[in-house]
């Protein structure tokens, strides 16, 4: 029974780091996006090291955030929908390539525990966009 409990505790105490930077990244994403006539949901949110991968919905749109910590701080590299999903494209934006596995693999596992009408609004955002200067696009 010690066992299991000084167990759980671990577990608990390991978990607790990953809520607080989502939590953090859920605070960005809502400082920059979140309108008082259109709420911004950010769910799920996976963490693997200095990188995010932040699922987000706003009204009948929605999509995917990459995020990278950088000097204590979690910025938006880039916006996207579905490509956030893949190892290949994670890699391509800056994430060391094991990073970018786990990434796409716990994103996948996380929204495949959510509603499927929330995923497919994750899904609604076209093509890729650059971020800079805490989440506005690069003008192309």
């Amino acid at each position: 029974m010690l066992a299991w409990m000084v167990l759980s505790g671990a577990i608990h105490s390991a978990e607790q780091p990953a809520r607080g930077e989502a939590a953090l990244i859920r605070a960005v994403l809502a400082s920059t996006w979140d309108k008082p006539d259109a709420k911004l949901i950010v769910d799920p949110v996976v963490v693997v090291g200095d990188h995010a991968v932040a699922g987000w919905t706003q009204g009948d749109r929605g999509g995917r955030a990459l995020l990278r910590k950088s000097d204590g701080a979690w910025k938006v590299v880039l916006c996207s929908g579905d490509p956030l999903k893949q190892a290949r494209v994670l890699a391509e934006a800056g994430v060391p390539s094991d990073a970018a596995e786990e990434l796409a693999r716990q994103t996948e596992a996380a929204e495949h525990n959510l509603p499927a009408a929330h995923v497919r609004l994750l899904s609604t955002f076209e093509g890729v966009i650059q971020m800079h200067d805490q989440g506005h696009a690069h003008d192309h």
